[in-house]
């Protein structure tokens, strides 16, 4: 009998071990942005993807008037985090809304892409905030 009570033991510590590493190994990194620069594009909202575990933004737009608008994918973090940091809804942009957005780019300039920082919509200047460290910023609960 204790042999038995020893394995069950053993095996639940194996099975505690073997969650916590697959959790650990499902978040993926950010070093595939470049945290040196910030950058600002401004374009049309084509969608928001209001999902876990990420939350994304892909619009039409241009970092520059001189350069042809292309489409850009904006990665930011989970809905819950963006409800607490920047008072985000799901509804806060559609398609068609003109958008400014401050991000750090990837690494690989050649992909349009980058981690969302700031959202501000232009027609109500409304500014939502995607950087989670707002968080620890005073006077938000």
């Amino acid at each position: 009998m204790r042999q038995l009570i020893k394995s069950i033991g053993a095996l639940a510590a194996v099975a505690v071990l073997a969650a916590g590493i697959s959790e650990v190994a499902a978040h993926h990194s950010a070093s595939m942005f470049d945290f040196s620069k910030t950058t600002t594009l401004k374009g049309s909202v084509l969608e928001l993807r209001w999902v876990n575990p990420h939350v994304t933004l892909t619009l039409n737009g241009s970092l520059n008037a001189e350069e042809a608008p292309a489409e850009w994918l904006m990665e930011t973090t989970s809905p819950g985090n963006l409800v607490r940091v920047g008072g985000w809804r799901r509804d806060v942009v559609k398609p068609g809304d003109q958008v400014e957005v401050v991000f750090h780019p990837l690494r690989d300039a050649d992909k349009k892409s980058g981690l969302m920082r700031q959202l501000t919509v232009l027609a109500t200047g409304e500014v939502f905030a995607a950087n989670i460290r707002d968080q620890e910023k005073p006077g938000l609960e």
